[in-house]
């Protein structure tokens, strides 16, 4: 039996299916329109909503208001006990798609889940891939005394190397009194949990075990949650495969913080357990891989002892960082030989070998490597274009606007809702319209509803948007020019390069301007609230709290000083200030202190953390292509590198740069001559020797 509406009745209320069907066909408004009359009545009327008021003042200037439907969705949301499936369906019918309905959907089912009112919920239910619906809907199936078919139904769940939702406990169990489920199935999964290092999914599985296999299981966990902890205990554990097992992954993890403690525990349990050669050869190479990062004397020996059953990429790529900086050139040659064929197609990889063979006199074999290289627009790339003296080569692709097409996306689709909420401030609501309406378009729509974005000025949608393939030639839209007096200005009172300045931004949070970061970094250059507030002081810049930096004014004029600071600290230089923005300049310090000797294409490549060593070269990268897009030139990649305590001075407008052309519609005559009259020289690197 269909419940009761929350209003007396649809037609006196305005909301009547006929109603929300007219209203979901109106024409939705070109952006640009004047609706401020419209935005303040929507405030008003959810105003009204969230206070329990009647709102159907408001509706007569919201006919045609892109946000009707979320207004109508919250307060259908307001009592869902009350909104019965009919009513539910109505305004699903209203709005097909649209992310409001879909949003009330959900929360409807999830309330009839939560009641166990089955046939209301597969009254409204259809395919979802939202995994908690699709165990609702198999708990439903089962409570109507249907059955369910392992592939079918839950296969594809219990292969996800996360944690499965509470929802799934009832399929799960029925599916374990049904032999569907049995023990092979748990320790499978369990060994996934463990291989994706995720001790929630091993502490979930092991009550299902029988008894007697719980103890290794709860041991798996353990190994995962706190490895020094588990190791202590480990000598009481019985020698069989499953806690040779968990003693192995302890060991591993540990060496991540503690390799000589490692190490130490290895040796000490190397009599209890009797483990394979395969789990020798593991143990053995998760401790070599973390004594690389630590740069250890031993580690590149361990690396390269490591029998070739137990290398993996991550000990292959780390045997050429410890040799490179060594500076062993033959080790590190053979380091290199021994990447994976994926490996070494990688530009970086392709990079260094093409150095390693200029240190080793071998500089045909390094010339032909680096030309080919110079045809690629990246870190590397361009590194290989200043050895080379070539010009940059960078392609740039045009996006042809088509307002009429771009209208029908705004009238058919959710885009016209997100254009509204970010009008309105509400950039969370604006970017989960986008999203979801993004995931709906084809490759053409997506493009359109991005340069769309870039020239309404949402520009962190254009970015993440055209994000692979021939799309990464939109230059314009990828790396927009936004904010440029400011940034220009900012930039020339701090003593920084603009260029440098946008490609820190771009790198840092693509143009969110109400990006948080897990760090708890705000804004568009992602400042530390702490950090923001030490430099406005001593700017003498107003700050407050930490949601000041959501305005692009204050975080900028705050990230450049901040910036500047960094690059005060190590004579100017870019690279070496980028990692500081990054890492913090106690880490930087600390790896200059150790390797500091390197020239500095090869201290990146020495960099240990993994997202500081690809920041860097990405803030370089940006800021030669912001570079060529301000001046129509660029400033050489390696005229940024000067090396550790050389002075280095921010460009100007007078300083050379480099030409940049595309090579595949380049005339010969213009190839020529940028290649023969290069701006600048790599001389800051260091050219190959030989």
């Amino acid at each position: 039996m269909s419940r009761a509406s929350p209003f007396p009745r649809f037609r006196r209320r305005l909301w009547s299916c006929r109603l929300l069907c007219v209203l979901a066909l109106l024409p939705v408004c070109a952006l640009g329109a004047d609706r401020s009359q419209e935005r303040q009545a929507f405030r008003r009327a959810l105003d009204a909503i969230e206070r329990g008021r009647d709102w159907k003042a408001e509706a007569a200037q919201l006919a045609d208001y892109p946000l009707l439907p979320a207004l109508q969705a919250r307060e259908l949301g307001r009592d869902l006990a009350k909104l019965s499936p009919d009513d539910l369906k109505a305004f699903i019918a209203a709005w097909p798609d649209a992310l409001p309905a879909v949003d009330l959907r959900k929360s409807w089912l999830l309330q009839r889940a939560d009641k166990k009112q089955w046939s209301d919920f597969l009254a409204v239910y259809v395919d979802s891939s939202d995994r908690e619906l699709r165990c609702h809907a198999l708990n439903a199936r089962l409570a109507g005394g249907g059955t369910l078919n392992w592939q079918e139904d839950l296969e594809a769940l219990w292969n996800e190397d996360k944690p499965l939702p509470g929802a799934c406990d009832p399929a799960l169990d029925w599916a374990a009194q049904n032999k569907l489920l049995d023990t092979a199935k748990l320790w499978q999964r369990i060994d996934r949990g463990l291989a994706a290092g995720k001790a929630a999914i091993v502490d979930a599985l092991a009550p299902r075990l029988p008894a007697a296999e719980r103890p290794a299981a709860g041991h798996l966990a353990a190994a995962l949650r706190d490895p020094a902890a588990a190791l202590k205990q480990a000598k009481t554990w019985p020698d069989d495969a499953r806690h040779r097992r968990a003693a192995a992954a302890a060991l591993a993890r540990q060496a991540r913080r503690d390799s000589s403690g490692a190490d130490a525990n290895y040796a000490a349990l190397a009599k209890h357990f009797h483990w394979s050669a395969a789990e020798r050869g593991e143990i053995s190479a998760a401790f070599a891989l973390y004594r690389a990062t630590e740069f250890d004397a031993d580690a590149l020996k361990r690396l390269a002892d490591l029998p070739v059953a137990a290398q993996t990429d991550a000990t292959r790529e780390w045997r050429a960082r410890v040799a490179l900086a060594a500076s062993d050139w033959t080790a590190a040659l053979q380091a290199l030989d021994a990447l994976s064929d994926k490996q070494k197609a990688d530009e970086e990889w392709r990079y260094l070998r093409a150095r390693v063979l200029g240190k080793l006199d071998r500089r045909p074999e390094a010339d032909a490597l680096l030309a080919k290289l110079a045809g690629e627009a990246n870190f590397y790339g361009f590194l290989a274009a200043d050895w080379t003296d070539r010009p940059y080569a960078i392609c740039a692709a045009n996006l042809a606007s088509d307002r009429a097409a771009e209208q029908r996306l705004l009238d058919a689709y959710g885009l016209a809702r997100a254009f509204e909420w970010r009008a309105l401030g509400e950039g969370r609501e604006a970017r989960r319209e986008w999203d979801y309406t993004l995931g709906r378009l084809s490759a053409e729509q997506r493009r359109l509803a991005a340069d769309l974005a870039y020239r309404e000025g949402w520009y962190d949608r254009a970015v993440f948007a055209l994000n692979k393939g021939e799309e990464l030639r939109y230059y314009e839209q990828r790396f927009p020019l936004a904010r440029e007096p400011q940034i220009r200005r900012a930039s020339h009172e701090t003593g920084l390069d603009p260029a440098w300045t946008y490609a820190i931004i771009r790198a840092e949070s693509a143009w969110v301007e109400d990006a948080r970061s897990g760090a708890d970094a705000y804004g568009l250059m992602q400042l530390l609230p702490a950090t923001a507030a030490r430099v406005a002081k001593n700017a003498g810049i107003a700050y407050s709290r930490a949601e000041d930096l959501y305005h692009g004014d204050t975080n900028i004029a705050l990230g450049t000083r901040y910036l500047s600071q960094m690059a005060g600290r190590y004579n100017g230089a870019p690279w070496l200030a980028s990692a500081a923005y990054n890492a913090g300049p106690g880490a930087v310090e600390r790896w200059l202190g150790q390797r500091g000797q390197l020239e500095p294409d090869f201290f990146i490549a020495s960099i240990p953390y993994k997202e500081t060593r690809e920041y860097v070269a990405r803030v370089l990268a940006f800021s030669v292509i912001y570079d060529w897009r301000l001046n129509g030139k660029a400033l050489a990649v390696g005229a940024r590198l000067p090396r550790y305590g050389q002075d280095y001075a921010a460009p100007d407008g007078d300083t050379p740069r480099k030409p940049v052309v595309c090579p595949t519609v380049a005339t010969d005559t213009t190839a020529q001559t940028a290649t023969a009259a290069p701006a600048t020289s790599p001389a800051t690197v260091s050219a190959p020797e030989g």
